[in-house]
């Protein structure tokens, strides 16, 4: 479905209007079409395709250590307050004879970051579709996020974030492997 920007401008309008505003006052008059192309960015995720993004970048190779990508900026949108979240992404996996190019993994989060979400949802989203594409012998995914609506309204808490985590396969059943990966993304970048 394709993202109706004249609605969102006109609700937009609707809002401004509803909170004590003027939307024709000169500093808020572009607002409205300001808000729908930030709304059409923020969500795109919705419009994105991982079969499509993965397609031409699994690549059949016999490496069977563990592959890590870590310090993945993100940013997206709780679906409860429609307010910002964001922070870092770790992501891990085992190859079992097939790995992916290393520019697909923040891809992939910006696929499910792109969209309203909660933080557990998309851990486990992320963490699945390596599992459910690759088949590795094992995927671990670690996100760490700063929520707005924590921050700026409710409990007002600038320094608190949160921790998420999705394993599967070996990390799930082997605690050393699980305790290599939380080791490795705890090291400070080179």
């Amino acid at each position: 479905m394709e993202l109706n920007k004249d609605k969102i401008e006109e609700k937009v309008k609707d809002i401004l209007n509803l909170i004590g505003e003027n939307p024709e006052r000169q500093g808020l008059k572009r607002t409205p079409e300001r808000v729908a192309k930030a709304y059409e960015f923020l969500t795109q995720g919705y419009h994105q395709n991982v079969e499509e993004i993965l397609k031409k970048a699994i690549f059949d190779e016999k490496y069977d250590e563990m592959v890590i990508v870590k310090d993945i900026d993100f940013y997206s949108m709780c679906e409860h307050h429609m307010l910002p979240f964001f922070g870092k992404v770790h992501v891990a996996y085992i190859p079992d004879g097939k790995v992916v190019g290393l520019s697909k993994l923040p891809r992939i989060v910006d696929v499910f970051a792109r969209r309203l979400q909660i933080q557990e949802r998309m851990t486990q989203e992320i963490a699945d579709t390596i599992d459910k594409y690759l088949q590795p012998r094992g995927v671990a995914v670690v996100v760490e996020a700063y929520h707005m609506c924590m921050m700026m309204r409710g409990v007002q808490k600038q320094n608190s974030y949160s921790t998420t985590s999705a394993v599967h396969g070996i990390f799930k059943s082997d605690d050393r492997t699980r305790s290599e990966f939380m080791a490795l993304i705890s090291h400070k970048r080179i």
